[in-house]
């Protein structure tokens, strides 16, 4: 049997907002991940530990703050600092199209702006987890 691809999905900084994350969180479920959601106001740090602990695939971010430039590279460097290099970071939410470039410099993956179908998400991580 094929071991499940294991994704944490996260609200890193103050957003105050999950319901985009509840809904991504519930269409990996129905695909057959197994999903970990850590909740609201989280750090980097925080969100890099719990995905060492939940030993995961995957770190799905979302954002609504702005704040993307400081904390989706903060995350992917937290996780690097515990030796998680092979994990899949991808980014979603309110992020400017001009901001993407940038944060695929930092390592996110790929980032999913609003509209996005989560089946391209879905396909996304099928595609990218264990290459």
């Amino acid at each position: 049997m094929e071991k499940k691809i294991r994704v944490l999905v996260a609200k890193p900084g103050l957003d105050g907002h999950d319901r985009g994350a509840k809904v991504v969180a519930r269409a990996f479920r129905d695909a057959g991940f197994e999903v970990i959601y850590t909740g609201l106001r989280q750090t980097p740090e925080q969100i890099a530990e719990a995905a060492l602990q939940e030993d995961v695939n995957v770190v799905a971010l979302s954002i609504l703050s702005g704040a993307h430039h400081t904390l989706l590279p903060r995350t992917v460097q937290a996780l690097k600092e515990r030796g998680m290099d092979d994990v899949l970071v991808v980014g979603g939410g309110v992020i400017p199209a001009e901001d993407i470039p940038s944060l695929k410099e930092a390592g996110v993956a790929e980032v999913f702006t609003p509209g996005t179908p989560t089946g391209t998400a879905v396909e996304f991580i099928r595609t990218h987890v264990g290459e």
